[in-house]
């Protein structure tokens, strides 16, 4: 039975997690087994540049916490090594990295799991997640779609001020007239 002391860490320890799941919009669970101290440090690195907080937590621990969250969806992912990426800027952050890096280690490194927005999700959209352009592209790409029917419109409505001018020119022919400005 664990002592007094350990307890209250532990209380402690969930508290601070709860805090942090609480604060996320995003998290991914990862199993970082077999992952060497060099890929790892580059990782978190990299994360870290990217306002992604990636740490590695006890099961039981980060079960607590999620469940204070409404995130006992995880409880079946809480199982072996177990490493967490949260993000509390961007809700796509955490799967792009991870997603692209257990691409790249397969053997070592594997998506558990993960959530956005309170919404638990698996592995595989997780993944899904990972595979989404950037913000930036996703803006560009709603901006063009919003511009094509104005482009649209604007050149109907030019292709018609040319016809009345054209016709309107050809009128004045018929008459005998110069149009002004011809």
């Amino acid at each position: 039975m664990p002592g007094e002391k350990s307890l209250i860490k532990n209380k402690q320890i969930v508290a601070e997690l709860s805090g942090k799941l609480n604060k996320a919009l995003a998290g991914v669970i990862v199993d970082y087994r077999g992952i060497n101290v060099e890929t790892d440090t580059k990782l978190r690195r990299e994360l870290r540049e990217n306002t992604v907080d990636y740490f590695v937590v006890k099961n039981t621990l980060l079960k607590l916490a999620a469940k204070e969250n409404g995130l006992s969806g995880l409880d079946s992912v809480l199982e072996g090594t177990t490493a967490v990426a949260l993000s509390n800027e961007d809700a796509v952050a955490p799967a792009k990295f991870l997603g692209k890096f257990a691409e790249s280690q397969a053997n070592y490194f594997n998506i558990k799991g993960g959530f956005v927005e309170g919404r638990v999700i698996s592995a595989e959209e997780v993944m899904s997640l990972s595979k989404l352009p950037s913000k930036e592209i996703l803006v560009a790409m709603a901006l063009a779609g919003l511009n094509a029917p104005i482009s649209g419109f604007v050149n109907v409505l030019n292709a018609n001020i040319r016809g009345l001018a054209v016709a309107l020119k050809a009128i004045a022919e018929q008459k005998g007239e110069t149009p002004a400005g011809a």
